[in-house]
């Protein structure tokens, strides 16, 4: 799988046409060719025919490739797509992190909708894991979430960033265990004490959890 070809440089373009067209490949310092049994797929955000019209791209290798095209609308064309790949990518998640996944009520789901998606399934990707891990932060209202996708996490600093991460796994420990601090402290690997000072940095209170628990 070849993701956005067309970036691919016109000196390297000469050399995966060979291949395509001789079905083998060459190592460098040998004169052996080895015999490959491969199908290539190429994935473009631009028009090739177009870049290869004006010479960006390399004709040759455009209609070598253009055997089978297969368009693929963006998400604001697929809006009733949007809420199942959200779910997935947050269930991805939750799983490398080590997290809980956090659930996607009818307003979450109003606000994925709502949303216009220029940076399509990479953007819909990125806005899972900050939901995952930074969801807390905002008692998870997508819509506010989603009002600060727009501006890149990238660009606060790395203490802000660790700071928003390590409320989050604090969060997600204290509604799993429903504030029982002996089970958060071996779950998280940390000291009673070190617990406690972190609770008190980030404005969190076991007793608040527990009381949710009694209710519910």
């Amino acid at each position: 799988f070849l993701d956005e070809i067309e970036s691919m440089p016109l000196s390297l373009q000469v050399k995966l046409l060979r291949v395509l067209q001789e079905r083998a490949v060459e190592r460098l310092g040998s004169n052996t060719l080895i015999p490959l049994d491969i199908r290539v797929i190429a994935a473009t955000k631009t028009d090739l025919k177009a870049a290869a019209d004006t010479g960006g791209f390399r004709e040759d290798l455009y209609y070598r490739l253009n055997v089978v095209t297969l368009p693929i609308p963006s998400l604001r064309e697929r809006r009733e797509d949007i809420p199942l790949l959200f779910q997935h990518f947050i269930a991805v998640s939750a799983s490398r992190s080590g997290l809980e996944a956090p659930p996607l009520d009818g307003h979450g789901i109003s606000a994925l909708l709502a949303h216009d998606w220029p940076g399509n399934v990479r953007e819909l990707r990125n806005v899972a894991e900050r939901y995952v891990l930074l969801g807390a932060t905002c008692d998870y209202r997508l819509e506010t979430l989603l009002q600060g996708a727009q501006k890149d996490s990238g660009e606060l600093p790395l203490a802000q960033q660790v700071e928003l991460f390590e409320k989050s796994v604090i969060n997600h420990a204290l509604v799993r265990y429903q504030g029982c601090v002996p089970d958060i402290c071996e779950r998280l690997g940390v000291p009673r004490k070190t617990l406690y000072d972190k609770l008190k940095k980030h404005g969190l209170k076991a007793d608040d959890y527990r009381h949710i628990a009694e209710t519910e």
